[in-house]
């Protein structure tokens, strides 16, 4: 079983920077996609970005393309998602989730077998 585990969410002003941890155990990432969620309040769940940790190619969506940007770390079997010029409507609670899978990575959340239990963004002046 693939566990994950969110971490580095918090309050941070418009225009600032955050950077959110995705750390893995129980199997190594190798072959799979991970993708990063959010959800704001009232708000459905929107894919953001995903990874292909084969080769480390990676996806952005509109909303945050140009200002986040995937990176792993194959000896802490960890993805991040470094979150630049930060704005009020990406406040919400961040999720990372992974399925064994290859080809291009797809933001579709109901792609995705696991899941991380989420950390909280809020983005206010």
């Amino acid at each position: 079983q693939l566990q994950l585990v969110e971490s580095g969410g918090g309050l941070v002003q418009p225009g600032g920077s955050l950077r959110l941890s995705c750390a893995a155990s129980g199997q190594t990432l190798g072959y799979h996609w991970i993708g990063w969620f959010r959800q704001a309040p009232g708000k459905e769940r929107e894919g953001i970005s995903c990874m292909r940790t084969s080769d480390g190619s990676a996806y952005y969506t509109e909303s945050v393309k140009g200002r986040f940007s995937m990176s792993r770390d194959n000896a802490k079997n960890a993805v991040y998602v470094q979150m630049n010029s930060l704005k009020p409507e990406d406040t919400g609670v961040y999720y990372c989730a992974a399925v064994p899978s290859f080809g291009a990575c797809l933001t579709t959340a109901s792609r995705y077998l696991y899941w991380g239990q989420g950390t909280q963004v809020t983005v206010s002046s």
